[in-house]
């Protein structure tokens, strides 16, 4: 199982992240994991309005068969909400809503990093939220891959730049996502 955290920041919410965002790089990089995850095992992300429309568009041009290769995450608290993308996925789990939407979004994010036996993450672009699920992953999984995706700016550029751990330095340098993932993920897919 693959973990993805991903969204494109918004300069209304956060200028920081949204100053270093590079919205082309971070639609490419959702397209090119998906593609490569999806056919060889299961792909799974907090349903962003933003990221879900680009992940499902990859699953009309596959194989149907692997539809049950993804898993979506939502909490109850926005089911007023939903995109419609959500309609052509199999498997959404949906979460009980706490008393508001940060507590909400909180346990959603606990309940689908905690229960899920990831080998990876992937985190792209983002604000707030992916560094949160950046620190809530490497609690529940210390020694899986961890690919913070600079390149893609947002709070992804700041995850490599600021954790004292050393990633490969391609990840902020690479923009030829299909291979790139090809050749990081190839040990935690095949």
């Amino acid at each position: 199982m693959i973990f993805l955290s991903a969204s494109i920041p918004e300069r209304e919410r956060d200028q920081l992240y949204f100053k270093t965002a590079d919205v082309v790089a971070i639609r490419d990089a959702v397209r090119a994991l998906a593609t490569i995850v999806i056919p060889k095992t299961r792909l799974i992300w907090g349903g962003h309005y933003a990221i879900t429309p680009l992940i499902r568009y990859i699953l009309e041009k596959m194989d149907s068969k692997i539809s049950n290769h993804v898993t979506i995450y939502q909490s109850a608290y926005f089911s007023q909400e939903f995109p419609e993308d959500n309609d052509q996925f199999e498997d959404i789990r949906i979460i009980p809503a706490k008393n508001d939407k940060m507590k909400s979004v909180a346990f959603m994010r606990e309940k689908m990093i905690s229960e899920n036996a990831f080998r990876a993450a992937i985190f792209i672009g983002g604000m707030d939220g992916v560094i949160d699920e950046y620190n809530l992953f490497r609690k529940h999984h210390p020694n899986a891959l961890i690919l913070p995706v600079a390149s893609t700016g947002g709070a992804a550029e700041n995850i490599f730049f600021e954790s004292e751990k050393s990633y490969d330095p391609r990840l902020r340098e690479d923009y030829a996502y299909m291979d790139l993932f090809r050749s990081l993920l190839q040990d935690v897919i095949d």
